[in-house]
């Protein structure tokens, strides 16, 4: 066999690897595991201790994480629906800063008397493993029908709390190389407020400015809007690192209101940037694998590992969830499974890459003891989930599914067709067309079931698994698809009655 061109090669290893990603990813979702746990083996099968491929360039695993990050929180905030997020808006932010806080207090102050770590290392131990992953979460939650407040909470809160922790990593990472904050602490709190609350400002600015432009623009190619979101929604972590704020508080909520902003092809939007989610993952825990060393690992490591995820998880964890849900009134069933679900993932390997780019004293120990904290109690807490929420009385098998609606712009006649999926479960089916009391000029055009498609009547029942064409003036297309939401979930009656469930 001739000899293969380094460009050729590198596509031929790329694609195997990214196969047996996928195929990874196949196998996480049947054993309840999530599938990130399972790239960060593949790269450590590829690396140093398996096939002996080396990378230990940690400046490089830092950029590159950063990167990866961004389009995790994009994929994130495109699929976050602020409709769900809305009502848990409160609990999750006070979770991404009072429950950061409390966290990293608590798991300074163990590693520094129980570990024996420095005071700097286990100040950086605690912001490290603060956040949350929302790609662990709901890899292993997809399946799990959850009250809507608990995966709100969840989720928002997982978007939330990464921008602080970074902060406060490269914050925490200053003053362990002995460089103090100008201001003292109280200056460092200030800018750390600053640079969040800009981000978020950032973002919600470029957000609707994002919306207007795009929603405006006919592209020549429908494939075009998808990328021109998730273009929009990446430039603007790069304005926010340009005027010093935070760039991954602006990118999560830029991708949050384009993702909101019933842009046209919606649906096709969201898949293109879960695809990238997918590879920026899988690229991201694949590299984490490849730096991770197994045999480096010390026995104090894994030690200090597993007694920093214990501690965690039943004291840090459990105390952030009550001292910032109980202002809320959240019932203790609920706050119990929050606790349990707050898994950390791909976040603080991330983070701790961070302290070693600096040259951190004992930050190749932070490294080890992060990473097998986060894959021991990964591993141990994700196949539990669903037993938790059934155990706690969560979990609803009734639970409906939300209806899918995608739309494409009619630019001639200022109008927009919405393609509805009516999932199984949703209470949509068994309605007749003239029961979702649709906007005047508003116009069911077409039913597609199975392989016959009709124009259907006022008496025509909807059935699970039809696809729906609806024609709608653009002034209707937000009162035409909360209608048919509202339907989907409640029944019928939906909007007529004093009370519905929520």
């Amino acid at each position: 066999m001739a000899s293969v061109p380094p460009i050729d090669l590198a596509l031929l290893v790329g694609a195997v690897v990214a196969m047996l990603a996928v195929f990874a990813a196949r196998l996480g979702s049947r054993l309840g595991l999530p599938a990130l746990l399972l790239f960060l083996f593949l790269g450590m099968a590829l690396g140093r201790s398996g096939l002996g491929y080396v990378f230990d360039d940690a400046d490089l695993a830092h950029g590159l994480g950063f990167v990866a990050l961004v389009f995790i929180l994009v994929e994130g905030g495109f699929s976050t629906k602020w409709e769900n997020i809305k009502p848990a808006i409160g609990a999750a932010g006070l979770l991404a800063t009072l429950g950061i806080g409390v966290s990293i207090a608590l798991m300074a102050v163990f590693a520094h008397f129980v570990l024996q770590l420095p005071w700097a290392v286990s100040v950086l131990l605690g912001a490290i493993t603060a956040p949350t992953d929302s790609a662990a979460v709901f890899a292993v939650l997809r399946g799990v029908p959850l009250p809507s407040r608990v995966r709100s909470t969840l989720e928002a809160e997982s978007g939330l709390n990464d921008a602080p922790t970074v902060l406060l990593v490269a914050a925490a990472s200053n003053l362990a190389l002995g460089i103090l904050p100008s201001g003292g602490y109280l200056g460092l709190a200030g800018l750390v407020a600053f640079e969040l609350a800009g981000g978020i400002l950032l973002g919600l600015g470029l957000g609707l400015a994002g919306v207007w432009v795009l929603r405006r623009m006919a592209l020549p190619s429908s494939g075009l809007y998808p990328l021109a979101a998730m273009a929009w929604a990446v430039g603007t972590y790069g304005i926010g690192v340009g005027v010093h704020v935070s760039g991954f508080a602006a990118v999560y909520v830029c991708a949050v209101v384009l993702g909101n902003g019933q842009l046209p092809h919606r649906h096709a939007t969201r898949s293109f940037a879960e695809g990238v989610g997918w590879i920026a993952q899988i690229g991201l825990f694949v590299m984490l694998g490849l730096l991770a060393d197994p045999g480096r690992i010390t026995l104090h490591a894994m030690v200090a590992g597993v007694m920093a995820g214990l501690f965690l998880t039943f004291v840090a964890r459990p105390a952030s969830v009550l001292s910032s849900l109980s202002w809320f009134r959240v019932p203790l069933p609920e706050q119990a499974f929050v606790s349990w679900a707050g898994l950390r993932g791909a976040v603080p390997i991330i983070l701790a890459t961070v302290p070693m780019s600096q040259r951190v004293p004992d930050a190749d120990l932070l490294f080890d003891v992060v990473l097998v904290f986060v894959v021991v109690f990964t591993t141990l807490q994700g196949p539990t989930l669903p037993w938790v929420a059934n155990r706690l009385g969560l979990a609803d098998p009734n639970a409906a599914m939300d209806v899918d609606i995608e739309a494409a712009p009619l630019d001639k006649i200022r109008a927009e067709l919405l393609q509805i999926r009516i999932p199984a479960g949703s209470h949509l089916a068994g309605v007749q067309v003239r029961e979702l009391r649709l906007p005047r000029n508003v116009v069911v055009s077409l039913v597609i079931r199975g392989d016959m498609s009709f124009a259907p009547r006022g008496e025509s029942r909807l059935q699970s698994g039809d696809e729906i064409l609806v024609v709608t003036p653009e002034r209707h297309r937000e009162e035409v698809e909360r209608r048919i939401t509202r339907i989907g979930r409640w029944g019928r009656l939906a909007g007529w009655t004093a009370h519905q469930p929520r």
